[in-house]
């Protein structure tokens, strides 16, 4: 009976020192809040891999010079872009002067990194010009630019409603920064 008891009591030592240290409290181990900031960040990279999955389905593979290609999105909406893409060979890049009018356009993504969920329908028309670096021995160098676009849906883990209608941007990508302004707020990620 001493010996049962003495196990408990060091059982309960362990169990409540476990839980001291990992916090203990189930509040503690919920995912932080995504405030301001952190809704704008995943909306802007929505837009960002919005633009880029249109380019991709529109565009890639076809040959230098004027475009005009229209898209189904992946959930639903469409998506045309119309400009010039030109390729610079010996510098292993392209560079873009586009206009994509998005319809509509839904684009659903799930990750691990819980400011990368977003399940969003864009609707406008933004411009890009610039550099979109194809090899390692480039950097892309673009500028996004919109005077009204609206981004609806649900961004982050675990979903968090947004809904910005008839916005301006201006954003730049360096690289893989990602910064500028959106709806009048300043904002920046690593892509």
């Amino acid at each position: 009976m001493k010996g049962a008891l003495l196990w408990r009591g060091v059982m309960l030592l362990i169990l409540t020192a476990t839980s001291a240290a990992c916090g203990g409290d189930d509040a503690a181990t919920e995912a932080k809040p995504c405030d301001e900031e952190c809704r704008d960040r995943s909306a802007v990279r929505s837009l960002r891999e919005v633009i880029k999955v249109v380019y991709n389905l529109t565009l890639q593979g076809n040959d230098v010079g004027e475009q005009d290609e229209t898209t189904r999105c992946p959930q639903g909406g469409n998506g045309r872009v119309r400009g010039v893409a030109t390729s610079v060979a010996e510098q292993g890049a392209s560079e873009l002067d586009l206009t994509y009018e998005l319809n509509q356009c839904a684009y659903l993504q799930r990750d691990d990194e819980v400011d990368e969920n977003y399940d969003i329908t864009i609707s406008g028309v933004v411009t890009e010009q610039g550099i979109l670096a194809v090899q390692p021995t480039a950097t892309t160098a673009l500028i996004f630019e919109s005077d009204s676009i609206s981004l609806e849906g649900t961004v982050y883990d675990p979903p968090v409603d947004y809904a910005e209608l008839d916005c301006a941007l201006h954003l730049a990508q360096n690289g893989n920064h990602f910064a500028g302004n959106w709806c009048g707020r300043k904002v920046g990620l690593d892509l």
